[in-house]
């Protein structure tokens, strides 16, 4: 940690600011730094080492690819408002670039982080250089991103579902007390902003319309022709599994009363779990209806065919009405299936507890 950062750049820029870091020694001309998401150090491990550099006589350069925000698209853009929702938990705030803007008179889009640090790049650079190379932050990015956008309308629509999920996600982070009411703030003004609710995501209402009427959990999918298929909470089934078995079902065009899995299948695994495990739900996860699945599979055609439509879920949107399980999570993620739930626990006879 350096004190003042980033406005006391006298510190930043000295032996008890950067110069405290490691000196990372390299033997290639060009070094590519990368890490796993925002926040995590990429660009103060690349200033400090070209505090190093120049310390040690190599007159080193920087640039950054940074894919969003995308800085010629406009500021309220959904693409760039799905990244605010991506990173919400950052308080990251997409802002016209200043610099740019009194350098250029063009307006461009960047981030609060990079703006910030902009003073402390140009006046590094104005010490190993004599000027700086960058006039703005969006000067020192590499991003042509914003050129490949084809279909705008595609690309809206697409980065408005983004938000909605990204708010979900916040939503059940915050009653695990990963998230903060501020967190949950802003994805809200995000969606405002977006002009959205979480009704523009098919499956939602029809989903929680579903959980009143059954008054149990339930669960939406929307299949790649559009079609919503449902699932609900049964002695047998949670409803992750009811529905993953109803989409399969339809997409293998097998009557909606067809048994894949026999009830004298199911009572078995169930008694297995409540008897020796020592689970208190007695209900199937969704992976343990995929094994049983495929052990029906090897005697019976129907199963197989409906085992052979699982690839075809690979981009389906799914929602909940309540919160699932790890189990089940995990499996909707193998599958490719991009789901969101709402962030309440059912009563004891309809939770999805491992």
């Amino acid at each position: 940690t350096i004190d003042g950062y980033p406005n006391n750049i006298d510190k930043i820029v000295s032996d008890d600011g950067y110069g405290k870091n490691d000196y990372i020694k390299t033997t290639r001309p060009l070094v590519i730094v990368t890490a796993p998401g925002p926040g995590s150090g990429k660009m103060a491990t690349c200033l400090s080492q070209l505090y190093h550099e120049n310390k040690n006589g190599i007159k080193a350069g920087y640039a950054k690819f940074e894919t969003f925000p995308i800085w010629n698209i406009p500021l309220k853009h959904p693409v760039n408002l799905a990244y605010e929702a991506a990173t919400a938990d950052l308080n990251d705030v997409n802002m016209i670039d200043p610099f740019h803007l009194e350098a250029y008179g063009e307006t461009t889009v960047n981030y609060n982080r990079d703006i910030e640090i902009y003073p402390v790049l140009a006046a590094m650079f104005e010490r190993i250089y004599g000027y700086c190379p960058y006039k703005s932050p969006t000067d020192m990015g590499v991003n042509m991103a914003g050129n490949c956008i084809i279909d705008d309308e595609v690309c809206k629509e697409a980065s408005k579902q983004e938000i909605i999920r990204r708010y979900y996600q916040s939503l059940n982070r915050y009653i695990k007390d990963e998230a903060s009411g501020d967190e949950i703030y802003k994805q809200e003004l995000i969606m405002k902003q977006a002009k959205i609710s979480v009704n523009d995501r098919a499956v939602v209402p029809i989903a929680n319309e579903r959980a009143k009427q059954k008054g149990s959990a339930a669960a939406a999918m929307e299949l790649p022709d559009g079609t919503i298929v449902t699932g609900s909470t049964s002695d047998l089934l949670g409803p992750a599994s009811a529905v993953l078995l109803n989409a399969i079902k339809v997409l293998g065009k097998i009557d909606d009363n067809e048994h894949l899995i026999s009830p004298s299948f199911i009572e078995p695994i169930q008694h297995l779990k409540t008897g020796y495990l020592g689970s208190k739900n007695p209900r199937l996860h969704t992976d343990e209806v995929l094994i049983a699945l495929s052990m029906c599979a090897v005697s019976d055609p129907k199963a197989k065919l409906a085992l052979e439509q699982l690839p075809k879920l690979s981009g389906c949107q799914l929602h909940v009405s309540a919160i699932l399980s790890s189990i089940d999570i995990n499996t909707f993620k193998k599958l490719g299936i991009e789901l969101t739930n709402e962030a309440v626990y059912e009563g004891a006879a309809t939770t999805e507890t491992e």
